[in-house]
């Protein structure tokens, strides 16, 4: 069995890792940066110059009683 191997790594049927040191990964010199953050660009709007939409009927809307058809079934 130890024959078939040695004949197999000479006649280059197996695979090896590359030991030459153009091969190698060179090692990192520093750490790189941390990530920065991001510039905050919104800014709040004014409020508008002419005012704010009033609907004359909100307040009726919140005041009105439930209905009876969603009542608890007992």
């Amino acid at each position: 069995m130890e024959k078939t191997d040695a004949r197999s790594a000479t006649n280059g049927n197996e695979c090896l890792t590359p030991r030459n040191c153009a091969f190698r990964i060179p090692a990192a010199s520093k750490c790189p940066p941390p990530p920065k953050k991001k510039a905050v660009t919104g800014r709040k709007q004014p409020p508008p110059t002419s005012g704010y939409f009033h609907p004359p009927d909100l307040d009726a809307l919140f005041s009105m009683p439930p209905s009876s058809r969603w009542e608890a079934c007992v």
